[in-house]
């Protein structure tokens, strides 16, 4: 009786390549094209190619991009453009001069004097800015600190109070008369004006630049 032969299970295992094993191959193949896939959607930060830099012009600000609008300085009293004033006719009337109190920064004879020439001398202080801070209040000029309307012929129609009790208003208003009373112009009425007040004062009305004489 032959002896039955024992199998070698080593021996005998069969080879990657005879029973398919573990498919190696494939699996490395599906490796790769995830890695290759995850670079594609997910690139290194480090390779990255960087945006493009806009050039930056001399006033620090993209050139090719929009630049932002900056805020408007304020107009001063130069910039604006000339009115026409109607003077009134000398002997036209007044109406009655705003009742001066006893506690007002100037004599009383020096605030209706300020006030009789605001209200002759249109042409003059329509053109004479006040440096009290009025605009905040709608001032353009020094006259609008003592007339607070007109009527179409140029006279007086209603006296603005603000004048009474403001040292500056009267102070501007005054140097512009006595400059006017010595011959000097309107446009040298200003520029006095403008060099004694402007270093001493910081804020201005905007007040419409003298016609050309």
């Amino acid at each position: 009786m032959a002896s039955k032969k024992h199998r070698n299970p080593v021996s005998e295992a069969a080879s990657p390549e005879q029973s398919g094993g573990p498919p190696w191959v494939l699996i490395g193949g599906i490796l790769a094209v995830a890695a290759v896939a995850a670079l594609m959607l997910y690139p290194d930060s480090g390779s990255e190619t960087p945006e493009t830099a806009v050039p930056i012009d001399a006033a620090g600000e993209g050139a090719g991009a929009a630049a932002e609008p900056h805020a408007a300085a304020p107009a001063t009293g130069a910039e604006q453009a000339s009115v026409e004033v109607v003077r009134p006719d000398p002997d036209a009337p007044m109406p009655p001069l705003p009742f001066i109190p006893n506690m007002t920064p100037r004599p009383a004879e020096v605030i209706a004097e300020a006030y009789e020439f605001a209200g002759r001398n249109p042409d003059i202080l329509e053109f004479v800015p006040c440096f009290c801070g009025c605009e905040t209040a709608g001032h353009r000029s020094n006259a609008h600190c003592f007339v607070q309307s007109r009527n179409a012929d140029g006279s007086v129609e209603a006296w603005e109070p603000h004048g009474l009790g403001c040292a500056v208003c009267i102070d501007v208003a005054r140097d512009a008369m006595q400059l006017q009373a010595s011959g000097a112009t309107v446009r040298d009425v200003r520029a006095a004006v403008e060099t004694k007040y402007a270093s001493r004062f910081p804020r201005m009305t905007p007040t419409p630049t003298p016609p050309a004489q």
